[in-house]
């Protein structure tokens, strides 16, 4: 039976025995075509559809940029659709059981666009040595993906300033080594000339505040906030948006995900492939914006 037939089918089930809305059913034929329209491009039918295409959609939904509600009615749809094919004897076994709609998708990141990444790194007034320890903490954060909660912990002596390298403690006191740019360490070489001015006490952590010690996450969120504003960039960003931004930037032009897991310090790849996400949207949408055809 066709995809079209099967969709049928199920409507006039849902308004004679469920005694839908024809709203409602409208709703559903809408979430059922489009997922028709993504296995067409498989080249697969909806009784051929197997765990894989469901996962495959699942992301191709969120590379769109939809809302996580809109993602989750549609999987209700094709959940209501594929029980009823097993109720009717088409399938003998419902290829979305188990499937679910990971918190993965709960919230898509924020990110930057490099225009607006180059704002913000110079943002901070470098003249002071407040501002360039900013500027060398933002270019840090955007240049390596850590953790906010990572930067403010940071020790002198996790710097390697000969070898390029930095030493992370991530979750769970896992350690990881990743490289630093040439463009962060001419910064951080800077702060360095100037942090003598800040450490009033012999502190071996490596960004301190005006009364020598640590900084602390909230005020590192708070001088992030009001540089972006001091710049124009209306998004709702968090220290966390660099560290998106580094991720998805890497992704677009080409790096393996497993090397971006192993900079980012995800235990799960499953965690990193949500930048994926946001790389095909922004592919998608220069396809768009630049394809004559499109």
């Amino acid at each position: 039976m066709k995809g079209n037939e099967l969709l049928l089918r199920y409507l006039t089930f849902l308004s004679v025995e469920k005694g839908l809305s024809s709203h409602t059913i409208e709703g559903y034929k809408g979430d059922i075509e489009d997922f028709l329209g993504y296995l067409k491009v498989l080249g697969l039918a909806l009784p051929d559809a197997v765990r894989d295409a469901f996962t495959g959609y699942l992301m191709h939904l969120a590379g769109r940029g939809l809302s996580p509600s809109t993602i989750r009615r549609r999987f209700s749809a094709l959940r209501g659709l594929y029980a009823f094919m097993v109720e009717e004897g088409i399938l003998s076994s419902d290829p979305m059981e188990g499937v679910d709609t990971p918190r993965l998708w709960a919230t898509l990141p924020c990110v930057l666009d490099l225009r607006e990444v180059e704002r913000l790194l110079e943002a901070p007034p470098v003249h002071t040595p407040l501002g360039v320890r900013d500027r060398a903490m933002l270019e840090l954060l955007y240049a390596t993906g850590v953790r906010v909660s990572e930067l403010v912990g940071l020790r002198l002596v996790d710097l390697d300033m000969v070898e390029c390298l930095l030493r992370l403690r991530g979750k769970g006191g896992k350690e990881r080594i990743v490289p630093v740019g040439q463009e962060a360490l001419l910064w951080l070489g800077r702060y360095l000339n100037v942090r003598r001015e800040l450490d009033k006490r012999g502190s071996p952590y490596l960004f301190l505040t005006t009364r020598g010690g640590p900084m602390s996450r909230q005020r590192f969120w708070q001088l992030v906030k009001s540089y972006a504003k001091a710049v124009g960039i209306e998004k709702a960003i968090s220290p966390h948006t660099l560290r998106h931004s580094f991720a998805t930037h890497l992704l677009e032009r080409g790096a393996d995900l497993r090397v971006v897991q192993e900079l980012l310090g995800h235990a799960d790849l499953s965690t990193t492939q949500i930048y994926t996400h946001v790389a095909r949207s922004h592919i998608a949408r220069v396809y768009k914006k630049s394809h004559p055809r499109a």
